[in-house]
C-alpha cells in the first residue's frame, strides 16, 4: 500500500517510523510519504491561508495550493493502484466518523492520499474539484471533538488500517479477536490477563486456567457482550440476533437488552397496574 500525506507539518508524521508501521515501511509492506503544501505556493510568505466569505473567526486554507499539491501526487501513481485510482482522505469534524468496518475497507485500497487541514479546514471547492474528476473523496473524523489539524488524525488512521495489511501484525489471527472486530461481532474485547495468576490481591478468573477450551471460549463471549453492554450499549443496535445463542440472549436479557427490529435494545420497562 502506498499512503500520500500533504501537510504543512510534516515532521507530525515522524512516529510512522515506528514500532510495527516503522517495520511495515522497512519491509517494503508500507510506502508512506510526505509532501509539503507549502512547496505549491508561490509568494514569499509561503501563504496558504487567508480570511473566509462571509466572514467568522479564524482563516481558511486556500484552493490554489491544494489544487497544485494534489495534482502533483496524483500525476505519480503507484505501478498497481489500478483503474479506480487513490482514495482522497480529508480529516474533518464533519466528516463520517472512521470506525473499524472502515479501517477494513480501506486496508483493501492500494493508494490513500492524505490532505491535511489546518486552521479553520480546507477551502471545500478542494474536495468538490477531485469529486467532480472521479476522485473518491472522503472525509472521516475520529469523533465528536475538533482538533488543531489533521495530522493527528492521519497517525490514527493510517495505525489502524496499516495494521491490518498482511504480514504486519505477527499473529493475524489476533486480529480478529479485537474490540469492534466483524468476526467478534462488533462486540468490545472481554478482558484479558498474564502472569502472575496473583497480583497485590487480585486472581485471574480460575476457568482461564482450567484448560477447558469450550468453558474459556463461553466466559469471553459473555464478558464481551456483558462488557459491551455496560459500556457502549450503543453497539448492541447492530449485533445481528440471529448470531446470537440462546446463552448470548440470555446475558444480555440480564444486562437489560432484549432484540428489537434492528439489533438489541433496552427492555421495555414494566407497566405499572
Amino acid at each position: 500500500m502506498r499512503v500520500d500525506v500533504v501537510s504543512i507539518f510534516g515532521e507530525y508524521l515522524a512516529p510512522l517510523s515506528l514500532s510495527l508501521i516503522g517495520k511495515a515501511r522497512a519491509q517494503g509492506l508500507l510506502d508512506v510519504r510526505v509532501h509539503d503544501l507549502r512547496e505549491h505556493t508561490h509568494d514569499r510568505h509561503r501563504t496558504v491561508d487567508d480570511t473566509p466569505y462571509g466572514g467568522g473567526a479564524g482563516l481558511l486554507m486556500k484552493p490554489e495550493p491544494w489544487g497544485e499539491a494534489l495534482d502533483a501526487v496524483l500525476a505519480d501513481p503507484p505501478g498497481d493502484a489500478g483503474g479506480d485510482g487513490p482514495v482522497l482522505l480529508v480529516p474533518s469534524p464533519v466528516g463520517e466518523v472512521f470506525t473499524q468496518a472502515v479501517a477494513v475497507e480501506l486496508a483493501a485500497e492500494p493508494w490513500l492520499v492524505f490532505a491535511c487541514g489546518r486552521y479553520e479546514g480546507i477551502d471545500a471547492r478542494v474536495a468538490e474539484h477531485y469529486r467532480s474528476r472521479g476522485v473518491r473523496v472522503r472525509e472521516v473524523s475520529l469523533g465528536d471533538y475538533v482538533l488543531n489539524g489533521g495530522e493527528v488524525a492521519v497517525l490514527v488512521v493510517v495505525e489502524a488500517v496499516a495494521r491490518l495489511l498482511p504480514g504486519v501484525v505477527g499473529n493475524a489471527a489476533s486480529l480478529a479477536e479485537e474490540s469492534h472486530a466483524a468476526e467478534h461481532d462488533g462486540l468490545l474485547e472481554h478482558p484479558a490477563y498474564t502472569k502472575p495468576a496473583s497480583w497485590r490481591g487480585l486472581e485471574v478468573p480460575a476457568v482461564l486456567s482450567s484448560g477447558d477450551h469450550g468453558a474459556v471460549a463461553r466466559w469471553r463471549r459473555e464478558q464481551a457482550l456483558r462488557r459491551t453492554a455496560r459500556r457502549r450499549p450503543d453497539l448492541l443496535a447492530r449485533l445481528d440476533p440471529a448470531r446470537c445463542s440462546a446463552a448470548d440472549r440470555a446475558v444480555l436479557a440480564e444486562e437489560g437488552y432484549v432484540p428489537d427490529a434492528h439489533g438489541f435494545g433496552p427492555a421495555p420497562s414494566p407497566v405499572a397496574d
